[in-house]
């Protein structure tokens, strides 16, 4: 079998150093394939250049491929069985004309909740989209979604056994769509330490609360990546996920990432149906589900008893659960598989 795995424009490399979601679902999926057996040929130009011999790289992006030209007749000649990009790739038309050419599948995951996708983009079966919630299959069900947790890997991020850790760790992104504040006052009603790793997003939403981010119980990390990540995550003893009100979870990298390190979760939402609770079970975490007219702090006193529940869990059984549903073996089977 002849995957091939393409990265896109944008910020990040592929596989990221650090924050990064679908960068890290595409490395996953790539890890998958070859764990499969499966011949891999990772496409585009922003593939790492230290990813080791393992790996074929080919700078090509099948939206710049003209058409009629040796690069176009080499994609089409290869033979390949399947294309795993990001989701914007399907509704683009050069990037389509391209990929039809080639008379592969073509599988992505859906990690943005307000893209909008061309009509054909999808049929279920050659071209194939995969959500992680209800509240996303919901989203995109005029596309034949397929359910599927989705499984996010870093380079070098290899988790060791588990260990039960000291305090709590918030990883993601600072702004208002995450909303860490909570987490913050959470960890302050439990007088717990809490570290925050991640880049910083939204400098006003920073300076909107600037007094709960200076207390003494919040250690401020950054970004991290490689072991340094993997070892944020298997030295806390719970992992604190928070969003706002109206922000729609489409990827969460952070849940598989913290299960396979052994960390069980707390975690915050508005509404049912969302990525924490297609991610966890009562043996790998707690979801506090709040009215979303309540205020931050009921919020915060309801993550809290999240937090406190989460801490009683085994960290050897959360981890062979993580390992168990986020498996990059096993998801990328789940995407090879036609409908």
């Amino acid at each position: 079998m002849l995957v091939g795995v393409c990265d896109f424009p944008g910020t990040y490399a592929f596989p990221p150093h650090g924050y990064g979601g679908i960068e890290r679902w595409l490395w996953a999926a790539a890890q998958g394939a070859q764990s499969a057996g499966a011949d891999v040929h990772l496409l585009g130009p922003r593939w790492r250049d230290d990813l080791g011999t393992d790996w074929g790289l080919y700078p090509i992006r099948l939206e710049e491929v003209e058409r009629g030209s040796l690069q176009d007749k080499e994609l089409r000649q290869a033979g390949y069985d399947l294309l795993i990009v990001g989701h914007e790739y399907p509704s683009l038309p050069e990037w389509r004309r391209t990929a039809e050419a080639m008379e592969c599948d073509v599988a992505t995951f859906q990690h943005a909740p307000a893209f909008r996708h061309t009509p054909d983009a999808f049929d279920g079966h050659q071209y194939r989209l995969y959500c992680y919630s209800p509240q996303m299959m919901e989203r995109y069900a005029s596309h034949a979604p397929i359910q599927q947790l989705a499984v996010h890997t870093g380079f070098q991020e290899e988790e060791p056994a588990a260990v039960k850790g000291r305090g709590l760790v918030w990883v993601g992104r600072i702004d208002e769509e995450k909303s860490p504040h909570i987490a913050v006052r959470a960890a302050q009603i439990l007088k717990r330490p809490i570290r925050l790793i991640g880049p910083v997003f939204d400098h006003d939403y920073l300076d909107r609360h600037k007094a709960p981010f200076a207390s003494d119980h919040v250690e401020w990390v950054g970004e991290l990546g490689g072991t340094a990540k993997t070892a944020a995550f298997t030295g806390a003893e719970v992992f604190v996920y928070t969003c706002a009100r109206d922000y729609i979870e489409a990827g969460a990298a952070v849940f598989g990432e913290s299960l396979r390190a052994g960390t069980p979760v707390a975690a915050l939402a508005w509404v049912e149906g969302t990525c924490a609770q297609a991610a966890l079970c009562e043996k790998s975490g707690e979801v506090a589900v709040v009215d979303p007219a309540a205020d931050d702090e009921a919020a915060a006193r309801a993550l809290a008893e999240a937090i406190e529940k989460s801490e009683s869990l085994d960290h050897t059984d959360v981890q062979a659960i993580g390992r168990q549903r986020f498996d990059a073996l096993k998801h990328f089977e789940a995407l090879a598989a036609r409908r």
